[in-house]
């Protein structure tokens, strides 16, 4: 099987270990297993039944403790309605996998995260881009969506919150996808992983899996419950579906590590906690951002309504890679050139990491902004 290279993948590898101020990263400042344990209120018993816990296999699908846990960041989802991945990657590529066959139309937005469309075109599926656009906040145009139906349509790729823009599909929007996908009995998939950190209000967004008897929901531990070190995802989706996954994760996962899944349920069990500290810091660095953009004339950016990213747009003659690879060499700043996510003139930031990073990270950015000037 040929695939294309993973472009966003293949630059963190290549940099993100050589940068002083990582602005790339995507994960909310990530937790220590010591405070993830203090947060738990039980750090002695924990550590008393990993340090005894015989490492089988453990739980095939993942442990009845932990799919309880995950079942309940939805409404209408119940233990045998999920099964455990190896992140989200593994729980998107797995989803994908299963569904999709040569011929199939598939239809995935622009920018996303690159499984959505390259897997599919791995496969020999008739991928359509539906792109997003500015000027619709970089929402889907649903008339764009209902032109690229057909009657092989299995598959709409959704990211919600989007990966790299921030923009944020409420349920009224995500029910007019749903009436798409119900006209060619379309399944929705919905890579979920930012879904809890909205800048305004209730912080878990609707789930697709909740509002569609085809809605699958992707998610992790990375982002939205800073673990991203546990390695551990799962697919939310119908009972038959996950069935036919599970036949293919034999092939691929057998069971996740029993220690991240145990760490995975403490988390969950204690997720009002995580969440409340993650969403302080979400709000309070996306005003650090804010008051930056506002002070730069040569960026610009649709403000994120949720997630962890923003896509800048910059106003200059240089390639994104080009302005990247110079700013990481001469200010030690780690940004994403928007032409690894196919969005050339773009630029990714995180802005949830460490405030502190993210402030000095900003002021090299300027500096350095000042010596292209010159």
């Amino acid at each position: 099987m040929k695939i294309k290279p993973f472009g966003v993948e293949m630059y963190m590898n290549a940099y993100e270990n050589d940068c002083e101020y990582n602005l790339a990263e995507t994960c909310v400042e990530s937790l220590t297993v010591d405070e993830l344990l203090k947060m738990s209120g039980k750090k002695d018993e924990i550590i008393n039944e990993i340090v005894n816990m015989k490492l089988t296999y453990g739980a095939i699908e993942g442990s009845m403790p932990l799919r309880t846990a995950i079942s309940q960041l939805y409404k209408n989802v119940n233990v045998e309605n999920i099964t455990i991945t190896h992140g989200a990657i593994g729980a998107n590529s797995l989803a994908i996998e299963t569904l999709v066959e040569p011929g199939d139309r598939v239809i995935s937005v622009l920018p996303t995260y690159q499984q959505h469309y390259s897997i599919p075109e791995s496969i020999g599926a008739d991928v359509k881009i539906l792109k997003l656009r500015e000027e619709n906040d970089f929402l889907p145009n649903l008339d764009e969506l209902k032109s690229f139906i057909n009657d092989k349509t299995k598959l709409i790729c959704i990211n919600n919150p989007n990966n790299p823009t921030g923009a944020l599909m409420d349920k009224e929007f995500l029910m007019k996808i749903v009436e798409i996908a119900k006209t060619c009995g379309a399944y929705v998939l919905s890579d979920e992983v930012y879904r809890g950190l909205n800048q305004e209000g209730d912080s878990f967004t609707e789930s697709i899996a909740d509002l569609y008897e085809k809605g699958i929901s992707t998610a992790s531990m990375s982002k939205t419950f800073s673990l991203a070190g546990l390695r551990l995802g799962w697919i939310a989706g119908p009972v038959e579906f996950i069935s036919e996954v599970n036949k293919h994760r034999d092939y691929n996962t057998i069971s996740v590590g029993m220690i991240d899944d145990k760490l995975a349920t403490v988390a969950l069990e204690n997720k009002d906690k995580i969440i409340k500290r993650n969403i302080g810091m979400v709000r309070n660095n996306l005003k650090i951002l804010d008051d930056w953009i506002a002070k730069e004339p040569k960026f610009s950016y649709v403000k994120p309504k949720s997630g962890t990213t923003a896509l800048l747009k910059y106003d200059f003659d240089m390639s994104s890679e080009h302005f990247c690879l110079k700013l990481l060499r001469e200010k030690g700043v780690m940004l994403l050139p928007g032409s690894v996510m196919d969005m050339e003139g773009y630029l990714r930031i995180g802005y949830t990491n460490n405030p502190k990073i993210l402030k000095e990270g900003l002021a090299k950015i300027s500096e350095f902004m000042s010596e292209l000037k010159k």
